[in-house]
């Protein structure tokens, strides 16, 4: 949800004064982003299964845990063109990147615990907002790598931060309430800490694998059409390899079997559940064949590159049909372009619960509200009333630092 002006090979000037450089803008990022919002709606909106077949429903097999990871993955492109896109800035220009996430972290963290304040204790949806600040944090170190070994640092942590989980979590302690608010942060840190890197609905030290994936992509010329065929193949390539893998793991090479020996209280059915809706709250840890899954949320190694794979995909798909029909995903485009003040405004509208008895029509109508609204206010004054707060205290802690290295 990191919303940034983008043009092609563009990077906003060393000096504080000088105005940006024009280009054009890569609309087919936002229209993804776009997507991923719509796709994290629906999840918080429709019904999981079909009340008739009790199978899952096409939005829910289509977007639960995938709008999720497109959203981080697309956090990272943001995030490579804020330090200098396809030329990695260098010197003071680095520092004033890395203070100016620090900036953001901090003003996202803070608007998601402030609309945790409006949440019931038992939510229809986990608030991602405040996890948003934990990844930008993990990701500081990383901002200013090259492409090479950022997708060496994603792989890594693909691998490393699911093995963290599932050793770690059950240890760590954990709220009471599933979106906690600035009091329970303030009266129990640890905890707190605990769930934004581990326990949580998105642990930072797996979903930084995303952020790691996107910065990577973003390092690349996303204008070119060979770059943006090669995400659309590649990641098609990458999510088919992660679904056989995992496939070839809990079947053949009898993964499933381990896991039911391991756990005495769990059967097939609860196995399929968890391969099609996620684990119920977290994934068991009694056998590391766990993380041979690739459900919605399973934040397992499979699952992280899935996501990734997917991810690219779709954003490779928005890039190419923006080159041809523009103008078609302009409801996308508008909505992608403030999705920090849709997403928020969002929660707040999932808070009331209204939007049990008749879900199709509460979705139906945060959707066309919310693309009415992108739409006109984009038309009449470009960022989101979010996004122009957070990217202009953003900016002015970065053009601090460069003029007290200027002056000093």
């Amino acid at each position: 949800m990191l919303h940034t002006h983008h043009p092609a090979g563009g990077n906003r000037s060393a000096e504080p004064s000088a105005a940006p450089r024009t280009g054009r803008r890569l609309v087919g990022i936002d229209a993804a982003r776009g997507l991923a919002l719509l796709g994290m709606i629906s999840v918080h909106v429709l019904p999981a299964w079909d009340p008739e077949t009790f199978e899952a429903t096409a939005q829910w097999t289509l977007f639960s845990g995938r709008a999720a990871a497109l959203f981080a993955l697309l956090a990272g492109v943001g995030l490579a063109f804020v330090s200098g896109g396809t030329r990695v800035h260098a010197g003071r220009r680095r520092t004033a990147d890395r203070t100016g996430l620090l900036v953001r972290a901090v003003l996202i963290t803070l608007l998601g615990l402030l609309v945790n304040q409006f949440s019931p204790g038992d939510p229809p949806a986990y608030n991602i907002l405040v996890y948003y600040g934990m990844f930008f944090l993990l990701a500081l170190p990383f901002l200013h790598l090259s492409a090479r070994a950022l997708f060496a640092w994603a792989a890594g942590t693909a691998l490393l931060g699911p093995v963290l989980v599932h050793s770690l979590g059950p240890a760590l302690p954990v709220f009471s309430v599933y979106n906690p608010a600035l009091a329970d942060v303030v009266a129990e840190p640890g905890t707190a800490l605990a769930q934004l890197l581990v326990t949580g609905s998105y642990p930072g030290v797996t979903y930084v694998a995303y952020l790691l994936a996107g910065l990577a992509l973003g390092r690349l010329d996303l204008s070119a059409a060979r770059t943006q065929a090669g995400l659309l193949i590649g990641g098609a390539a990458l999510a088919a390899l992660s679904a056989g893998t995992s496939w070839l793991l809990l079947h053949p090479l009898g993964g499933i079997g381990r896991m039911l020996a391991a756990s005495p209280f769990t059967d097939r059915e609860d196995i399929r559940d968890v391969l099609v809706y996620g684990p119920d709250p977290v994934l068991p840890t009694s056998t590391w064949w766990w993380l041979a899954v690739t459900g919605p949320h399973t934040n397992t190694p499979l699952a992280l590159l899935s996501g990734v794979g997917t991810g690219a995909l779709v954003l490779g798909l928005c890039l190419l049909v923006a080159r041809r029909a523009e103008s078609v995903l302009l409801p996308l485009v508008a909505a992608g372009s403030m999705t920090l003040t849709l997403y928020s405004a969002h929660l707040l509208v999932l808070f009331l619960e209204v939007h049990y008895e008749q879900p199709v029509l509460w979705f139906l109508v945060q959707v066309l509200a919310g693309t009415v609204f992108a739409v006109l206010w984009r038309r009449a004054r470009g960022q989101g009333p979010l996004e122009r707060v957070v990217g202009r205290a953003a900016h002015g802690g970065r053009d601090l630092v460069l003029r007290h290295r200027l002056n000093s």
